[in-house]
């Protein structure tokens, strides 16, 4: 294999000024996003072949290429070696090394700085996301109602993708029983605040993130205010008085809805449009009697099931954000114990009193479910 002879970016910029070498971007197009260094032709290394010979035409002039951290442009070099060029050069660690060390980068488009096109360079290789994408992730807000189960993976996953602002809504504090599943607490916070232990571990796993968190129970007096400033809603409740409030508020106020539960080895998730049909009542009409249905602290919950649902939602939260096809008009079933995804079909109930026909959805009724469900 032809030995290629790597050149540090201090190398490259002392021969810039003088034009002492054609420097070469082998980049995709979708990777420039972040600029290039100037004056450097821009080539992808699929290309190279057919069109280098008419960009360079003296093969025996000084090349240098480039790509992103330093090992597609040891390839390209081999192959301009073999096209018959005599001196051909790498830049080591490519063009993140270049920004790393502070040099100057022409064409810097979206307004992504190079330490946030480091951090999200895997989402701005995927043509369904790109630099565009990432920069409505960064513009985007959701919140998530709850704080526990599936609020904790939602919302860490939310944060590492780069969602700008995060909304999280619980009263409750950190109890010991919460860390078998609740992964974004600690057990030194054990009594804190549980949107105060969140906002810690978000902001410290993403600095870029601002978490807003509303240390309240949703209720139908506070519901249209807390909601409104968001794009995107992750229903991460335990109960049912605060789903069906929640279902309630997003119609009204147009917001899409990213609803899972849990129980014992069994979890479901779907996506409530905000366009509103089929809606949360078009899959359960009426709250279950009082105690007619168990919470987790009652039956149990296996710890890794909220984990399962919880990255699920947050999937479904980005792609609503970007656009992207959802499980809106489907339910997604999860058995852990035979390991299996059922799905069902989800049909508007054109009697729904919340989504069905001729239903006035800005002047639903927000009623006090918490009352209603506890047989008061």
């Amino acid at each position: 294999m032809t030995e290629v002879r790597e050149i540090t970016p201090d190398d490259v910029a002392a021969v810039l000024p003088a034009g002492a070498a054609v420097v070469i971007d082998v980049r995709e197009p979708h990777e420039l996003g972040g600029g290039r260094i100037p004056g450097a032709l821009t080539i992808p290394r699929a290309e190279l072949e057919q069109r280098v010979p008419a960009a360079v035409p003296d093969r025996a002039r000084p090349v240098v290429l480039y790509c992103s951290r330093g090992s597609r442009s040891l390839a390209a070099a081999r192959t301009m070696t073999s096209l018959g060029y005599g001196d051909v050069c790498s830049m080591a660690g490519g063009f993140a090394a270049w920004t790393k060390a502070g040099l100057p980068v022409d064409g810097v488009a979206g307004g992504l700085s190079a330490e946030q096109r480091e951090r999200y360079s895997r989402h701005i290789l995927l043509p369904e996301v790109g630099e565009d994408g990432q920069k409505q992730l960064l513009a985007a807000k959701i919140l998530c109602v709850g704080a526990g189960g599936l609020g904790s993976p939602a919302s860490l996953y939310l944060a590492a993708a780069g969602v700008g602002t995060g909304g999280l809504v619980d009263d409750d504090v950190v109890d010991a029983s919460n860390l078998q599943r609740q992964v974004v607490h600690t057990t030194d916070r054990i009594g804190m605040p549980k949107v105060e232990s969140a906002a810690r571990t978000l902001t410290a796993l993403n600095p870029d993130v601002t978490v807003t968190g509303h240390k309240t129970r949703l209720t139908s007096d506070n519901a249209l205010e807390l909601i409104a400033p968001y794009d995107v809603i992750v229903d991460g409740a335990d109960n049912f008085a605060t789903r069906y409030l929640l279902n309630d508020v997003a119609l009204r106020l147009g917001k899409p809805v990213v609803h899972a539960s849990v129980f014992r080895f069994e979890g479901q998730l779907t996506v409530f449009p905000a366009a509103g049909a089929p809606c949360y009542r078009c899959l359960f009409p009426e709250p279950p009697p009082p105690g007619a249905a168990p919470s987790c602290q009652e039956a149990g919950v296996l710890g890794v099931l909220p984990g399962v649902l919880g990255v699920l939602q947050a999937t479904e939260a980005l792609k609503l954000v970007l656009g992207m096809p959802t499980l809106a008009g489907r339910l997604l079933i999860w058995d852990a114990t035979r390991s299996r995804f059922r799905e069902l079909m989800l049909r508007r109930d054109p009697r729904c009193p919340t989504c069905g026909e001729g239903v006035d959805r800005s002047s639903i009724p927000l009623v006090d479910y918490a009352a209603f469900c506890a047989g008061t």
